[in-house]
């Protein structure tokens, strides 16, 4: 007998058509979907930058941050929301001030203000337009200090920057560390940054307590250390300290402005003080602050019984060039700079 064969049923060509569509459709899908997904997380942080100054971007900060691990670029908005304010006196134009101005001021001119007691024109010069005299008095004393701080919350209170941040003239300003750490701060919500000089809160007698013998217990920022308050805090803050009403809180309270400062943010408007370790002072020892790009502000003094000098470790010009090592920092985080120049 034959062998009969039996061949399969052939498929028609319009059903093999519509399989071999519906494999292609699928695999299409899965191709555009592990792409989106590889571009999405690519994409994750990365901002345009722009700064103030076109040369401040190629600083060893800015740099560091390009070339990370991580994708993060340069901050996407400049130094233009935050209102710098800096306390200082006429017997300081010569020398405190002068070398705020020949550095860090000359990558944050649009944004810093100088507070003094006496018009100066070769520093109002160097300064342009932000040397703002007041009625205060040029001595150190605590009225003195409480009315220059009035003028500086008046001033930001009627301009339409995020942040308001004071320092002091005896203070480098890290511009790029400042900005940064702003970014993780929402200037809509309720911001007290600094950093306090004492290990605990400041207990005193509340002097604006209708009750006798109520004390009232508070941290403040120093200062000399710098510190910052959001626009949203600030706004708070205008019925209980604008218009003159700071001065004579410090002065019923007989505070400084640093603490009256304090005493208006955490007892009066009840926000507390956010702690911020990269704000130095003259202080603690700053020979032992270190990863200098990092930090936000520094400072200098002398000690009084030893004679020597409380100052950043940085290499650079000579101290006798350079005592304040200002000028030396300011290379150490812009060595693009002309005036660094015999320095490499």
């Amino acid at each position: 007998m034959k062998e009969r064969t039996i061949k399969a049923p052939k498929l028609p060509i319009i059903s093999v058509a519509i399989g071999l569509a519906i494999v292609i459709f699928i695999t299409t899908i899965c191709v555009l979907t592990l792409v989106g997904q590889h571009q999405r997380k690519t994409s994750v942080g990365r901002r345009k930058a722009h700064h103030t100054d076109p040369l401040f971007t190629q600083s060893l900060l800015l740099g560091r941050l390009l070339k990370g691990p991580t994708v993060l670029e340069a901050p996407e908005t400049s130094l233009s929301d935050v209102f710098i304010s800096v306390k200082t006196s006429s017997k300081f134009h010569k020398s405190r001030l002068a070398v705020v101005l020949a550095t860090w001021f000359q990558q944050a001119r649009t944004s810093t203000y100088f507070f003094t007691d006496t018009w100066d024109e070769e520093t109002a010069e160097a300064a342009g337009d932000r040397l703002l005299p007041t009625s205060c008095a040029n001595d150190h004393s605590r009225q003195a200090l409480c009315c220059k701080m009035q003028a500086e919350l008046d001033t930001f209170l009627q301009s339409d920057k995020s942040w308001f941040c004071h320092f002091d003239d005896d203070q480098y300003v890290n511009v790029a560390a400042l900005e940064a750490k702003l970014r993780q701060f929402d200037s809509s919500s309720d911001w007290y940054l600094g950093k306090p000089s004492i290990g605990r809160p400041l207990d005193i007698l509340d002097r604006e307590s209708p009750e006798v013998e109520k004390r009232v217990s508070f941290w403040f920022a120093t200062g000399g250390a710098g510190f910052c308050l959001s626009r949203a805090l600030t706004e708070k803050m205008r019925g209980l300290a604008s218009g003159g009403k700071f001065t004579e809180l410090g002065d019923k309270m007989r505070l400084p402005d640093d603490v009256t400062m304090g005493y208006v943010v955490e007892a009066l408007a009840k926000v507390p003080m956010t702690k911020v370790e990269e704000f130095h002072s003259h202080l603690e020892p700053l020979r032992l602050v270190s990863d200098l790009h990092n930090q936000i502000s520094f400072s200098y003094s002398t000690y009084g019984d030893t004679g020597d000098r409380n100052i950043v470790n940085v290499s650079g010009f000579s101290e006798d060039e350079d005592p304040t090592r200002f000028r030396s920092l300011h290379c150490h985080l812009n060595p693009h700079l002309s005036m660094c120049q015999r320095l490499r």
